[in-house]
């Protein structure tokens, strides 16, 4: 699946880095082109890819203190010149966009949902959005801004896929180890769905193509990723049940939002090398997924890959009715009520996805 990144904001450019440095390493040739956008100079100043830098007549390269909706705003006055930068990248051959966000900073909870709405009338590519909600540590601010965002993203969005920054963190990590663990386990699950369909290595008995991942994503709202790996057999035979184990560790612990599984629809992605996929296998995990999701829509292949493991990846749309998006929403609402917000009571209810603009 070929696609142009595009990340807004400070954790936006890191993760866009780090997912182009990703397929790069692997050979995948899956990212078509990468950008940073963001109005605070220095965030943009280590990073390997292309940036621009905006809103500087605003806040004059200082970023924008967390202030969402002034992000939103510097987003869409300087739209033109974001696309302008984008000239080029976006051809053809790309088939999908992708904006890559924090939600709790204020360029990225802001700029990516109007940078969002700004592709979407513009290209009939679809428009993705990987949010990442702030962990419980980082601050009310954060908290309330996610929600706003999380909600506008996922309306302007054909979806939005969204990592839990607990989720991926270890226990006794520091910050900076927390996010770089976080960064790492997005690059590699997200990674490897946008190189799925592209055969790297061996020829699969039923490759996923990159419709497959469209049409999973194609009702909207908000999704959810996975992935779990374990040493396989030599024996395709004697991996039916490691693919459904893995299959199950991905579903149950080691998704991008948690406790987030029934869902409108799925897709499996079994990788490893051709030799050791069993057909058989695949085909019970992703009956198992069904079960499990309560979802007639789960679609199911594999993703030939030169290595001495198997892999399963879930991908999981339609999660928004979650009780931990609920749970995240009541979080949201009440740090904004702790700040004094004056949002409207029913801003961060779950029932109908709006907010930020």
């Amino acid at each position: 699946m070929k696609v142009v990144l595009i990340g807004v904001g400070q954790a936006g450019g890191k993760v866009t880095q780090s997912l182009a440095q990703f397929d790069y390493d692997m050979g995948f040739d899956a990212v078509r082109g990468a950008l940073a956008v963001n109005t605070a100079r220095a965030d943009l100043q280590n990073l390997d890819i292309d940036t621009a830098l905006i809103g500087q007549d605003r806040v004059k390269g200082h970023g924008v203190g967390g202030d969402n909706e002034l992000g939103a705003q510097i987003m869409q006055e300087n739209a033109t010149e974001v696309l302008d930068e984008l000239d080029g990248r976006i051809t053809t051959e790309a088939e999908a966009i992708v904006v890559v966000a924090g939600l709790g900073g204020g360029t990225g909870s802001g700029g990516a949902p109007m940078l969002a709405r700004e592709l979407k009338r513009i290209y009939e590519k679809p428009v993705y959005v990987l949010g990442i909600l702030p962990g419980r540590d980082e601050g009310g601010l954060y908290q309330a801004n996610a929600g706003r965002s999380l909600k506008t993203a996922a309306r302007e969005a054909d979806s939005l896929l969204l990592v839990d920054n607990d989720a991926w963190r270890g226990s006794g990590d520091s910050v900076a180890a927390g996010f770089e663990r976080v960064n790492d386990a997005i690059s590699q699950r997200v990674g490897l769905l946008f190189a799925s369909g592209e055969a790297v290595e061996g020829v699969g008995e039923s490759v996923v193509d990159s419709s497959e991942i469209i049409n999973t994503l194609r009702g909207g709202g908000i999704a959810s990723i996975g992935y779990a790996s374990a040493e396989a057999s030599e024996d395709a035979g004697e991996n039916v049940n490691t693919i459904t184990s893995v299959t199950r560790n991905a579903l149950l612990t080691s998704m991008s939002l948690p406790n987030a599984v029934k869902a409108d629809s799925a897709l499996l992605v079994v990788a490893g090398d051709p030799e050791r996929l069993s057909r058989k296998g695949i085909e019970r995990a992703r009956r198992w997924v069904e079960d499990q999701t309560g979802s007639m829509e789960v679609r199911g292949g594999d993703f030939p890959l030169g290595s001495d493991k198997v892999a399963s990846l879930v991908v999981l749309s339609g999660v928004e009715r979650s009780e931990r998006v609920n749970e995240f929403m009541d979080r949201a609402k009440e740090a904004a009520n702790s700040q004094g917000a004056t949002a409207d009571p029913d801003e961060f209810t779950n029932d109908e996805l709006d907010g930020l603009f």
